[in-house]
């Protein structure tokens, strides 16, 4: 896990020393707090020499002028004010902190012209400096010159200037949970498959015990005997065995129905005799993002104790090449009792899933189920890598996942499911098979899982687009970008505690 920097919050004051960020409306306009710092006249100078225009998120940093004792200062741009959404502010801090170099002591000045700048506001930007912070370089036994160490950066001491320090930390209690989570979500998904397989993916779902997190571990011979045909036929081709993790979360009333999470954990996926082709085969170890996000999300709520129950369900397998591997055209049984006819060995995620998903839904009833999983390049054809696909058999949840979304960046766009792409898996020799024609492939696998959820209000989260080498942003410079888990926080805030 990469170092952190420390953050603190305290009431406005002078900034006599270090570094000062300082935040510009549009058009280089500055709050009193902002200005007082090195003066209205000056600040107005270095504005007009720089062109700085105050856009969202662009940043300058300059030596701190003469006649000060601080080291730099550094400008951030927050457009206007009155738009900025919590989605913004951590672009804010991720923008802020990108500027701070070597600095050790820096002090930001939280205050924007005709606007207030609440506790959440104030822990969102925090959350943006954390989330910029991560690195995942536990490899690497030496830095060369040109390589981005964050090392000097994390060991910074950033004090936040706010009117109301005491509701910046009671924000921000809540937002270093959803942080931990997003980078436990990144770490695995950045990990080797050599060192994380399902059983070490397994032993480090065990680790959240520490938060009073339930957790439950069933092996092949338990998934054998609960009927898991379908899962267990992905795992088959590999000597390192499947794993069923389930993480409980029992924060709401005793015997209230849980909401439910679930996720693909295909922790490498060569594409089993349907082989891959070898050109970005090593990313396929990102192909357990599902997983990582449901992990990352019972971290979070567990960890701020969020007022809910929580299930969460993730199948750990590794799709390879082998002797004992599942050949196209194998029929399998599903635990389900549906029969499913592999046509293709690359299309195993959904196979993981509908065993994941039926056997979620029959022990636990939940109100709803989600599920996550880098399921398809079709979706990123779809929508490119701004958007998650979005399937949903309930307009109010599929209401809240968008809303979540819009909320917190991790946008989802809904895609539709119909009778017509239904029957497209239907097969003369099983009950379906598991892919379909070469067009609607994200539609498709969607309407395969909705054939294991039942009546059950359920969602699908395609996010092979979003979960891991998607561009860089303000507050992620990493390849595993932990998407999924701000998002579900957001949804079970906004909807489901009590």
């Amino acid at each position: 896990m990469s170092k952190r920097p420390s953050i603190s919050f305290a009431k406005f004051a002078a900034v006599e020393n270090g570094t000062a960020i300082l935040l510009l409306a549009a058009e280089g306009k500055a709050a009193q707090e902002a200005e007082s710092v090195v003066g209205q006249a000056l600040l107005s100078r270095i504005i007009d020499v720089s062109d700085f225009k105050g856009k969202l998120a662009a940043s300058l940093s300059t030596l701190a002028p003469s006649g000060t004792e601080l080291d730099r200062l550094v400008l951030v741009g927050a457009g206007d004010p009155a738009k900025l959404k919590a989605d913004d502010w951590l672009k804010l801090g991720g923008s802020a902190f990108s500027k701070i170099g070597k600095a050790k002591h820096v002090s930001v000045v939280l205050a924007l012209p005709g606007a207030d700048v609440s506790g959440e506001n104030a822990a969102d930007f925090a959350l943006g400096i954390l989330l910029r912070a991560y690195t995942f370089d536990k490899y690497k036994t030496k830095k060369g010159r040109n390589d981005e160490s964050r090392d000097d950066k994390s060991s910074a001491k950033i004090t936040l200037l706010v009117a109301d320090p005491q509701a910046a930390k009671k924000a921000f209690a809540n937002a270093e949970a959803v942080a931990e989570g997003v980078i436990l979500a990144r770490d695995l998904v950045n990990e080797p498959a050599n060192i994380l397989g399902p059983v070490e993916f397994a032993e480090r779902i065990e680790e959240l015990k520490k938060l009073d997190v339930k957790v439950e571990i069933l092996d092949p011979k338990d998934m054998k005997k609960l009927g898991m045909g379908s899962l267990l036929g992905v795992a088959q081709g590999s000597v390192r065995p499947a794993r069923l993790a389930i993480m409980e979360w029992q924060g709401g009333k005793g015997k209230e129905a849980p909401i439910a999470f679930v996720g693909k954990g295909v922790v490498f996926d060569s594409g089993g005799v349907s082989i891959k082709p070898a050109a970005g085969m090593d990313e396929m170890k990102g192909d357990m993002g599902g997983a990582a996000a449901v992990t990352g999300l019972l971290h979070t709520l567990a960890s701020r104790k969020a007022k809910v129950n929580v299930v969460g369900i993730v199948g750990l397998v590794e799709n390879m090449v082998d002797g004992n591997a599942q050949r196209p055209g194998d029929i399998v049984t599903s635990m389900s009792g549906q029969t499913i006819e592999v046509l293709n060995t690359d299309a195993e995620g959904r196979l993981v899933l509908a065993d994941a998903l039926y056997y979620c839904n029959e022990r636990f009833q939940p109100k709803f189920m989600v599920n996550l999983a880098t399921l398809t390049g079709a979706i990123m054809v779809a929508l490119g890598q701004s958007h998650a696909g979005l399937f949903s058999n309930d307009d109010t949840l599929a209401a809240q996942l968008f809303d979540a979304g819009q909320s917190t960046g991790e946008k989802v766009w809904r895609m539709p499911l119909g009778a017509e792409y239904d029957k497209l898996i239907d097969t003369k020799n099983a009950d379906m098979k598991n892919i379909g024609t070469r067009f609607g492939g994200a539609i498709i696998a969607a309407q395969f899982l909705k054939r294991f959820v039942g009546d059950t209000a359920w969602a699908h989260l395609d996010i092979a687009g979003t979960a891991m080498g998607t561009p860089a942003s303000e507050y992620n410079q990493s390849w595993a970008s932990g998407f999924g888990v701000r998002l579900l926080d957001r949804l079970v805030q906004d909807n489901f505690e009590g």
